[in-house]
């Protein structure tokens, strides 16, 4: 276990320079100068080269490389170009807005994908299960961009049923703790729910098929021979065991809410990582680019692994079979 764990900590470390090696190459590559988003246009040629040797855009290429190597392998991952703060302050203030919002969308993906999916293997072949596949996979086709300002036209605009944006009211400094949960939680509600239902579909389907392979198995014939009523089968025999396949979607989930998270960020200005991450590409605010991809990156990789290990732990046959071919 700790060699297996050893190996794939390594392979993961090296994905993740990889991939942050590629993206410093390709955001300095890219048409533009940052200097444009930094200075004033009446800014003499003499100051602007001064100001960019202080940021030590004058050096070259693979100089820059190894001094942002250097620096963020301690942790230091500069200042931002366009707002002249700490890019550690400004990740500080962003990545939790983001788990939240992804950790409750998630959640609730869970939950709509549970329930779709033991009311289609209840009901196979019926029309609640074409009409829970219809509209799952109607919403699963929509951009997230577009869903997103529907519901905002709809439940803000026309109900005024939640705010249109943001993640705080106004004056919310000024309320105790559980009026601002409140206030918090009605700002939650679009953005998690456009997260939540343009993706649950995928996951139903798929504990779908677990949960039918499973109602197949010897034991559940078994159970049904002893007289167990099909809501007892379901839910206190089969579901335990379909739900192991569950654990490898974890982590694949993660690439797909962090990049729906971005879209959704900027359609409802919630104050995260994805909203960030835009405004820095914009800017060409390099600083800002790398670190909101290293997190990125290291979420994503930290999701994979977590997955592997809860499922070798979940399941024994997945040991014992490494062990036979060892």
């Amino acid at each position: 276990m700790i060699s297996w764990l050893a190996r794939r900590v390594a392979v993961s470390a090296f994905l993740i320079f990889v991939l942050l090696s590629a993206v410093f190459f390709i955001v300095r590559l890219a048409p533009g100068d940052p200097m444009d988003q930094v200075v004033e246009e009446n800014l003499g040629p003499d100051d602007r080269e001064l100001i960019r040797r202080q940021m030590g855009l004058d050096e070259s290429l693979p100089s820059q490389y190894l001094h942002w190597l250097a620096a963020s392998s301690r942790g230091d991952f500069g200042t931002s170009l366009s707002q002249q703060r700490s890019v550690g302050h400004i990740i500080g203030e962003a990545l939790p807005a983001t788990l939240l919002l992804t950790v409750t969308a998630y959640l609730l993906h869970l939950l709509l994908a549970l329930g779709a999916a033991v009311a289609m293997v209840a009901r196979p072949g019926r029309s609640l299960d074409h009409w829970i596949q219809g509209v799952g996979l109607t919403l699963y086709s929509l951009p997230a961009f577009w869903l997103g300002l529907m519901m905002i036209m709809l439940l803000s605009g026309k109900l005024g049923w939640f705010p249109a944006g943001g993640m705080h009211a106004p004056d919310s400094r000024y309320l105790d703790w559980w009026p601002w949960l409140v206030d918090l939680a009605h700002h939650l509600v679009l953005p998690v729910a456009t997260l939540a239902l343009g993706s649950f579909i995928g996951t139903a389907r798929y504990l779908r098929t677990s949960l039918a392979d499973v109602l197949g198995q010897d034991y559940i014939l078994a159970a049904r021979a002893r007289g167990l009523s099909e809501r007892r089968i379901l839910f206190r025999h089969a579901l335990r065991n379909a739900l192991l396949p569950m654990i490898t979607l974890l982590g694949l989930s993660l690439p797909f809410l962090l990049g729906g998270a971005v879209v959704v960020e900027v359609v409802f200005g919630w104050p995260g990582m994805g909203r960030v991450a835009i405004e820095a590409i914009w800017a060409r605010d390099y600083p800002v680019i790398m670190a909101t991809t290293l997190v990125s990156a290291v979420t994503v990789v930290a999701g994979s692994l977590l997955a592997d290990i809860l499922y070798r732990w979940a399941d024994p046959r997945v040991r014992h079979t490494e062990r036979e071919s060892a």
